[in-house]
């Protein structure tokens, strides 16, 4: 099955650079994105779907601080969790609730994106222009902002603020 969105190579030093100018991430960023991402795939528990996915993240705070997840399946399918979400649960039980960019690995091509519960979860700690980089099992990644995965998305801002409203 194909996207619209062009895939790159991560292997392709010029692409790289592009999607980093692109997207506002440092080299460093982006290459340890999908250093953690792929390597958080490995610690998957799917022994029921036995599909494979890693997530990590950058915090915004500008301190170089990622967290990764892995999706993590249950015998009642529901109660599953995805990676994405178990990136965030660390980053946010650890006090990070700024995320500057996503990144998911897979081990199907073309990459796959995250699920629209994720994206929801994402839209919480992210700004709709955030960079999700998705790669596929041979490290080729397409990249898109949270805005294209997520159009027209609700955000906590169009909530009113704890305790403004009147009983």
């Amino acid at each position: 099955m194909s996207h619209p969105f062009k895939t790159f190579s991560s292997a392709d030093a010029t692409s790289v650079e592009s999607t980093c100018q692109d997207h506002g991430l440092t080299r460093e960023e982006f290459q340890q994105l999908h250093k953690r991402c792929v390597a958080a795939k490995s610690t998957a528990y799917c022994p029921y779907s036995q599909f494979r996915v890693g997530s990590a993240l950058v915090s915004a705070t500008g301190n170089g601080v990622y967290f990764s997840g892995a999706n993590v399946e249950n015998a009642s399918y529901p109660v599953g969790t995805c990676a994405e979400r178990v990136a965030f649960g660390k980053a946010v039980t650890e006090g990070h609730r700024k995320i500057k960019a996503v990144a998911v690995a897979t081990d199907i091509s073309p990459p796959a994106s995250p699920c629209g519960m994720c994206r929801q979860f994402i839209r919480e700690f992210c700004d709709p222009t955030a960079p999700i980089i998705m790669f596929d099992k041979d490290d080729n990644y397409t990249v898109v902002r949270l805005e294209e995965l997520l159009p027209l998305s609700f955000g906590p801002e169009a909530l009113p603020p704890p305790g403004s409203r009147s009983s």
